[in-house]
């Protein structure tokens, strides 16, 4: 089977269920920018299993986050929320609670936040710190979707959940590599 298939030429694409839609629909965005994300966070998992020893297990919560993401894609890309024909997997609260532990456990190697930090350190971390970014957008833009149509408000938990985790996965990483996080240093007034 051929990879093109030509149907989407003229700015359409397909949902579950044969349903036409615009490439600009705010459905397309949003899960879109959820596949942009899990892309973001293959990259960053990529670059975690280089070290190994340090980030073994940040890579294996993170690989299991891109097997979420699937769902999470495809819970968006089935405009018929919350009764569908298709089987569809479905994003439950369940997955954005099985975040938190894990968000618990890495902030516990951490010391306190005392400044606004700025995406940055490390190498891994900076890319951590750009899906975080990346995540943000697809929260932002399952919001916007969420204010037009019905979807599974599970979703949006969920992506609030992982920038969240994203964004301890980060300050982790500088940290077990011994690089301090970069401090946001406020601009003196020049009068």
């Amino acid at each position: 089977m051929k990879i093109y298939t030509k149907t989407g030429d003229k700015g359409e694409t397909g949902l579950i269920g044969g349903r036409r839609v615009s490439k600009a629909d705010l459905r397309i965005v949003a899960y879109g920018a959820v596949d942009e994300l899990n892309s973001s966070i293959g990259l960053a998992v990529s670059s975690l299993c280089g070290k190994e020893k340090v980030f073994s297990d940040l890579a294996d919560v993170l690989t299991q986050v891109q097997n979420d993401l699937f769902i999470v894609g495809s819970d968006l890309a089935d405009s018929d929320y919350p009764k569908s024909q298709y089987n569809t997997p479905r994003t439950d609260e369940n997955m954005a609670s099985a975040l938190e532990p894990v968000i618990d456990k890495f902030e516990s190697e951490l010391e306190p936040i005392t400044f606004f930090i700025l995406p940055g350190g490390s190498a891994e971390a900076s890319m951590l710190h750009v899906c975080r970014g990346v995540a943000r957008r697809a929260e932002t833009a399952a919001v916007a979707l969420y204010r037009s149509e019905s979807i599974n408000p599970a979703i949006i938990m969920y992506l609030n959940r992982l920038a969240d985790l994203l964004f301890v996965a980060a300050r982790l990483a500088n940290k077990r590599q011994g690089v301090p996080d970069v401090a946001w240093k406020k601009k003196k007034s020049s009068q």
